[in-house]
């Protein structure tokens, strides 16, 4: 993996007092967490490469500009820790964030931001994967027993869970950053090695846990709202703050896309923690690309019959789902690039002497295009209509999720990565692009804005962790939070001008 090592230029500073300077400043910063097991970040431990040099765009205005969310951002380090672990305490999965929507909605409220919610934010008929109103109501409920505010969360209830803060001061560019704040379904670690769990802020919600960062993007968006808030008449043009719901099987973007939010945006931030690996202090703008995705569930519904006294009276649902099955994983590759399917989950039957009357698949389609998981997707379709027809049963497709592929605007990657190398907390900018085998809904929120001549990009800020994502004992290192911020605020507030001038 190749990494551009930040050689800052000039001509009154030898790169040795440069590296001097930023490491006395930075290390106050990164100790002000506290330690936990590792040593502390360092710009000394740089190996300037003289091949290499990002050229400042920035002046001394500018300069100033970046110490100044440095020191708001170090005054704010234990308020980001501790929004980060209360959503972390408190996990929700997707469409149920009623807790963690509303006291996000609160601060951005008493932060003096312009804040709308749930369906001004959100077209319903696109929300995917919404689980039954039962289930909403359970979760509401108890969202308001774990400390929700109560009038959000009555705003956001019913699978409304998304929150947008707006920022403005006179005229500018339109920019938007989104962070997720959904869950994960896994039952969080209580090894005595974990973390969270020693000190305090595991998951008291069974089968939910924060196991992919996203307690971390909303503490980050949080701070950059306090950032800029603080730093409001810097502020020239409009800045939206997106907290997204649901984005853990890419089903909540899409409905917030529809709802025009970044209609308006010029540029449009995106990001994830981790991913790079250890790389407390690194970031990346530049992916392979994400995978286009659709998560599909199939019911079949037969009629049940005596499987010897009657055979013939039954529709046999167990067979449909099982020649759908056998027949989706033959589907040809794609000569374009890569595609996959994967059918994952298949129920049906309740015993041996009965002609199964339903069946249950879960399946996704996956493709390096949108065309290419279109390709798939339609076979799939095919198939599972025709398993229907050669067993005499009926079906329902349900959509579950889906994303598309994006890629990021080169011009916009090329600005940010002289911008972000203003960040004195910021070890290195890595420039081969890394290749995601994933999925990410954000896409649908980068194509709307370059539909409309908007630029957008997605960033990764590395961080230290003991457990990939979605594992049980997955944890984060919690100093690359304020870095984070900073890198975020820094890179919004130097869009004042666009993409000409800093500041």
């Amino acid at each position: 993996m190749s990494i551009i090592n930040i050689r800052k230029c000039n001509k009154h500073k030898t790169v040795l007092q440069i590296c001097m300077e930023y490491n006395t400043l930075l290390t106050p910063f990164c100790h002000r967490l506290g330690e936990r097991g590792g040593s502390s970040l360092s710009l000394c431990s740089l190996m300037f490469d003289s091949n290499i040099v990002i050229t400042s765009m920035v002046d001394d205005k500018g300069i100033k500009m970046v110490h100044r969310i440095e020191t708001i951002v170090n005054d704010l380090s234990k308020r980001i820790l501790t929004y980060r672990r209360d959503f972390h305490r408190y996990a929700e999965t997707g469409w149920i964030e009623v807790r963690t929507a509303s006291l996000i909605a609160r601060r951005l409220d008493q932060l003096g931001y312009e804040v709308r919610v749930g369906a001004s934010v959100l077209k319903a008929s696109e929300r995917m994967g919404l689980p039954d109103p039962e289930t909403l109501e359970m979760h509401y409920l108890r969202a308001l027993e774990q400390g929700a505010d109560p009038e959000y969360a009555e705003l956001v209830k019913n699978g409304f869970t998304a929150v947008v803060g707006i920022i403005k001061n006179g005229d500018g560019p339109v920019r938007a950053a989104r962070f997720d704040i959904d869950a994960v379904q896994v039952q969080e670690s209580n090894d005595p090695g974990h973390f969270p769990f020693t000190e305090g802020f595991a998951s008291v919600n069974p089968n939910m846990m924060h196991a992919c960062g996203h307690d971390a993007h909303a503490a980050i968006g949080l701070g950059v709202a306090e950032t800029l808030a603080t730093l409001k008449h810097e502020l020239h043009g409009t800045v939206k703050l997106i907290f997204q719901p649901a984005e853990e099987g890419v089903r909540g973007a899409k409905a917030m896309a529809a709802s025009g939010i970044v209609d308006d945006v010029d540029y449009m931030i995106g990001g994830h923690i981790g991913i790079v690996p250890h790389a407390c202090g690194k970031v990346s703008f530049r992916l392979a690309g994400f995978l286009a995705t659709t998560k599909i569930d199939v019911y079949y519904e037969g009629k049940s019959s005596h499987a010897a006294g009657a055979p013939e009276r039954g529709k046999n649902a167990l067979l449909a789902a099982v020649t759908a099955t056998a027949n989706i994983h033959s589907i040809s590759a794609h000569s374009k690039g890569k595609s996959m399917v994967n059918v994952g989950c298949l129920n049906a039957g309740t015993g041996r002497n009965v002609i199964p009357a339903t069946a249950f698949m879960s399946l996704e389609t996956r493709g390096s295009t949108s065309e290419i998981n279109e390709y798939v997707k339609e076979r799939v379709l095919r198939i599972v209509d025709a398993a229907a027809k050669m067993y005499e049963v009926q079906k329902k497709i349900v959509f579950m999720g889906a994303s598309e592929t994006a890629v990021g605007n080169q011009d916009f990657i090329e600005y940010a990565e002289k911008i972000v190398a203003e960040n004195r907390h910021i070890k290195a900018i890595v420039s081969e692009p890394i290749l995601l085998a994933g999925s990410e809904d954000y896409t649908y929120f980068m194509k709307a804005v370059q539909r409309r001549g908007g630029k957008a990009l997605f960033m990764l800020y590395g961080t230290d962790m003991k457990e990939t994502h979605h594992n049980s004992a997955f944890d984060i290192d919690e100093r690359s939070l304020p870095i984070a911020v900073t890198t975020i605020s820094w890179l919004l507030l130097s869009l004042n001008n666009g993409m000409r001038t800093v500041v």
